[in-house]
């Protein structure tokens, strides 16, 4: 066993919090519904909502009340047809990724040595403040990548789909779908368990000393 500290809550605080966005962070990379197209007519079907995602676009095709089948098209690495909103953010998405998952470990690594005993403030310190800055840094990917998509959606911005597609330039109002929601939420906890971060750096004491044990 060891001391209880103040900075320990904070550390946990952080790490679940951190986690909590960076699963929000790869979950909207697989929801499609990023945009939200409605489209009067496409020689598809009548009335088709067409739902534009990082890594493909899809139509819901109304066929009756109760049956919409979907069509999805996949976007290819050499697609030149996407703009550069959706090629930016999804390098961005992947990179949110991969620097939160770092930052989990740098976190886990501070955990693991603060339970092992003794450990001076410079190496829980350090691998701390490698965390906050690879979370901020994730954080700051996914941010953009949704505020950029927004931005597309409030301009009503089209994209130039491959005829094979069947899906026009521009639908006839779009607007923003769940992924952003998702993305957005992402975002905003992965900066706030950068606060966390602070906090833990002001309250950490010079040495963790364990607790001793009673006779």
């Amino acid at each position: 066993q060891w001391v209880k500290n103040p900075c320990l809550s904070n550390m946990k605080s952080g790490f679940a919090i951190a986690t909590a966005g960076w699963i929000l962070s790869i979950t909207c990379m697989g929801l499609v519904d990023w945009r939200v197209w409605h489209v009067n007519s496409t020689s598809i079907s009548e009335r088709s909502p067409v739902c534009v995602g990082m890594w493909k676009v899809c139509i819901h095709r109304h066929v009756s009340q109760f049956h919409r089948p979907t069509f999805c098209y996949p976007y290819t690495y050499g697609d030149t047809f996407l703009p550069v909103d959706i090629l930016v953010g999804q390098h961005l998405l992947l990179a949110a990724s991969i620097l939160g998952l770092l930052g989990k470990v740098c976190i886990v690594f501070a955990l693991r040595k603060l339970s092992m005993g003794i450990l001076g403030r410079k190496v829980i310190s350090n691998a701390f403040a490698v965390a906050g800055i690879l979370n901020m840094a994730a954080g700051m990917c996914i941010l953009i990548t949704v505020i950029w998509n927004h931005k597309s959606v409030m301009n009503g911005e089209g994209i130039s789909f491959p005829l094979s597609f069947h899906i026009p330039l521009k639908p006839d109002r779009q607007e923003m779908g769940n992924a952003m929601l998702v993305a957005y939420l992402a975002a905003f906890l992965m900066l706030l368990s950068v606060l966390f971060h602070l906090r833990f750096q002001c309250t950490l004491p010079n040495q963790v000393q364990p607790e001793a044990s009673e006779m």
